[in-house]
């Protein structure tokens, strides 16, 4: 469905999956760019029998560039899915471009259009830019909460991707930094 198309549907009865894909959708219409949700379904994976195992279906498609948009908002934990597919969709598909669209390129973007107050709520997780106080209240500490805060610390983030231990850090400094020192 394109722009044109979908300018008389009311946005929540479009059905995109996310409202991080509604309001990306919402700057595309404002300046004027072509945009078709979801419009092809690429399949990425068979079985011996040539049954379809696996399929991939990009956000939005930009005709006048030529372009498949990715968006990864929704859930972080699954950008490794998502940055998987991407590759595969590539290696069988060389000539299709396709830009992944991660959640820090949805934050700059929202900085940059002064959206900046609809960051946390659009954002896979809530709390991703600004204070974790301001976002929701604080959750209880677990009880393997200061092996992730000890940037020194051999065990720091065992199990988790490099990003992930990065914004613990920032966490754990921002934290300090406006904690009150006595």
């Amino acid at each position: 469905m394109s722009a044109a198309e979908t300018l008389s549907l009311p946005r929540q009865e479009f059905g995109f999956a996310h409202a991080s894909e509604a309001e990306f959708a919402r700057i595309l219409d404002f300046y004027q760019v072509r945009w078709e949700y979801e419009p092809q379904v690429f399949p990425i994976l068979w079985d011996l029998s040539g049954n379809v195992l696996e399929s991939f279906a990009p956000d939005f498609y930009l005709p006048d560039l030529e372009l498949f948009v990715e968006m990864t908002t929704l859930q972080q934990r699954l950008v490794r899915k998502k940055n998987r597919k991407v590759r595969r969709l590539r290696e069988l598909y060389p000539s299709l471009r396709i830009k992944l669209f991660y959640a820090r390129d949805f934050r700059a973007l929202m900085l940059k259009y002064g959206r900046s107050a609809l960051v946390a709520e659009l954002s896979g997780t809530v709390g991703q830019v600004g204070r974790r106080q301001e976002a929701e209240p604080a959750p209880e500490a677990s009880p393997d909460a200061t092996i992730d805060t000890l940037p020194g610390s051999q065990l720091a983030g065992e199990g988790r991707s490099r990003a992930a231990r990065r914004r613990a850090g920032r966490r754990a400094a921002a934290r300090a930094a406006n904690s009150p020192t006595t």
